[in-house]
């Protein structure tokens, strides 16, 4: 029987040195992906060479990334709920220095891998936005680590905004078997940020959440049923996962990591059968327009630089 909240940690519980919270191989059962958080100042953070490709993924701030005798400067964002940022993939074989001279906090993504690939910088102009969904499942989806993105040998990665009220990872869904052609066995992080909706005048002290849950498949065990904030991160080893849930007042963040044992990189989902006609309904539904009308001016903003 699965240990409730077995696969969730916390902000701060998988603290390590400079890191808020690092995801790695020390997690017993843990094996494809990994994760690292920090808030970095001048001084800097450093990643040594190893069999693992990462993506630097700007939270809040610009940072500078030196890596094999390269520098490339990163705009960033002011935070993750104000639109997609720029990102650098950094190959295997690749150590790193991040830096931020005026602050900022980062995200590092991680896959095992011997498959050596190129580093590359992907402008935050050049990142796939997908609106998912309809009605208030409708989410954004930021695909800067997707394959059809990203040329990289494991990882697949992305951001999803759930504005206020809405949910996403919905349909429950699985990736925890091989099927050719149908689903792919992927490790999945899940790496939480919450803010109080725009325009709502929160007090500083609000307390912004969603909720997150996943439960177990013929593959394994697992009960995660939680309350999720900034910082928090949940793994799915296995198992349907969804929905991820924000409450009425507040948007959720995450950013998802995944990487398995296949050859082939790709992301293919089995839904939950009893959920998955959910996807059928939003044919007769609409997007949500604040979702709609961002997508618009993001577009209008392109059309016009």
């Amino acid at each position: 029987m699965a240990v409730r909240n077995e696969w969730f940690f916390p902000r701060g519980a998988l603290s390590s040195g400079p890191w808020e919270s690092v995801v790695d191989g020390s997690i017993d059962g843990w094996r494809h992906t990994g994760i690292r958080i920090a808030d970095v100042d001048d001084a800097g953070v450093e990643l040594p060479a190893a069999d693992v490709e990462r993506i630097v993924v700007p939270l809040s701030g610009a940072f500078r990334v030196e890596h094999e005798g390269r520098t490339t400067e990163l705009e960033g964002r002011a935070g993750v709920l104000d639109g997609p940022t720029d990102i650098l993939y950094v190959g295997c074989g690749e150590g790193l220095r991040i830096s931020a001279p005026a602050g900022g906090r980062v995200a590092v993504a991680e896959a095992v891998t011997t498959v050596r690939k190129s580093s590359a910088y992907l402008p935050k102009a050049d990142v796939p936005v997908e609106i998912r969904g309809a009605g208030r499942d409708t989410r954004r989806v930021h695909n800067f680590g997707s394959p059809d993105a990203l040329d990289a040998a494991a990882i697949i990665a992305c951001e999803v905004v759930t504005p206020a009220g809405n949910w996403s990872s919905h349909p429950a869904h699985k990736h925890d078997e091989d099927v050719p052609g149908h689903e792919s066995r992927l490790e999945e992080i899940y790496y939480f940020e919450a803010a109080p909706h725009s325009g709502l005048n929160a007090p500083a002290n609000a307390d912004a959440f969603g909720t997150f849950a996943a439960y177990s498949s013929p593959a394994g065990d697992i009960d995660t049923g939680a309350m999720v904030r900034t910082g928090d991160i949940a793994l799915v080893p296995f198992g349907y996962h969804g929905p991820a849930a924000a409450a009425p007042e507040y948007d959720l963040y995450y950013l998802n990591v995944m990487a398995g044992p296949g050859e082939n990189r790709e992301w293919l989902i089995s839904d939950d059968p009893r959920q998955s006609w959910i996807r059928k309904a939003w044919e007769s539904r609409l997007p949500d327009p604040r979702l709609a009308e961002a997508q618009h001016q993001k577009a209008q903003n392109g059309a016009h630089r």
